[in-house]
C-alpha cells in the first residue's frame, strides 16, 4: 500500500507528548517529585490524541497488617533466606 497520485504528503513532524501533574491538594504542578496523579496524553502529527495514560499514586496501609509494610518485607526476606538455607543444608547432607 502506496501513496496515490492525489494523496498529500505526510507529515515529517513526530508524535508529542503533552503531561499533566496534579499534587496532593488537587493543584496542577510541573514538578514530578510532587506529583500524586496526572495524565499523560500522546498526540499523533495532526493533533489527535493516540494514547492516554492515566496514573494515582497513594500510600495506604494494610489494615490486616500488625507492623510496618517494611517490617514485614524484611522479616518475609530472612524467612526465604532460611528456607533456601535449609535446602541447601539438605541437599548437601544428602
Amino acid at each position: 500500500m502506496g501513496r496515490s497520485q492525489g494523496d498529500p504528503p505526510l507529515s515529517t513532524s513526530s508524535p508529542s507528548r503533552v503531561v499533566t501533574y496534579t499534587d496532593a491538594q488537587g493543584r496542577a504542578t510541573d514538578d514530578p517529585a510532587a506529583a500524586v496523579s496526572g495524565e499523560a496524553v500522546l498526540y499523533d502529527e495532526h493533533g489527535i490524541p493516540r494514547r492516554r495514560t492515566l496514573f494515582v499514586m497513594a500510600q495506604r496501609e494494610v489494615p490486616w497488617l500488625p507492623v510496618g509494610e517494611a517490617a514485614f518485607l524484611i522479616w518475609v526476606l530472612v524467612i526465604l533466606m532460611v528456607v533456601w538455607l535449609a535446602v541447601g543444608l539438605v541437599l548437601y547432607l544428602t
